[in-house]
């Protein structure tokens, strides 16, 4: 974001501020990009179905034993021994591959 104040300095300031303002938005550019660099840089990127487990789903097709549900926007093949109707809540126990084990959320 500083970056493009820079820029917007150096052509709406008069001149011998226009550099100075510049200089000062590009300074402030460096720190931004060092901030968010040392912040970040030893994080995990959390992905996968694992990261699935232990969350709640809604059913969307008939989980008897094996149906649909939605999770965070997104429409997995899901497994249900005890089985789940559309529009119940369940909590996602584990996954077989692309298939997800569920059990209905009162059950927990």
């Amino acid at each position: 974001m500083f970056f493009f104040v820079a820029f917007i300095l150096l052509f709406a300031l008069p001149s011998p501020w226009s550099l100075i303002g510049f200089a000062a938005g590009l300074v402030l550019f460096a720190g931004e990009v060092t901030f968010w660099q040392r912040r970040v840089r030893h994080k995990r990127v959390a992905t996968g179905a694992d990261l699935l487990i232990g969350t709640t789903a809604t059913v969307i097709g008939e989980c008897r034993p094996k149906g649909q549900v939605r999770v965070r926007g997104e429409i997995w093949e899901a497994r249900c021994a005890e089985g789940a109707s559309a529009g119940d809540v369940v909590v996602i126990r584990g996954r077989d591959g692309l298939v997800l084990t569920v059990e209905p959320a009162a059950a927990s």
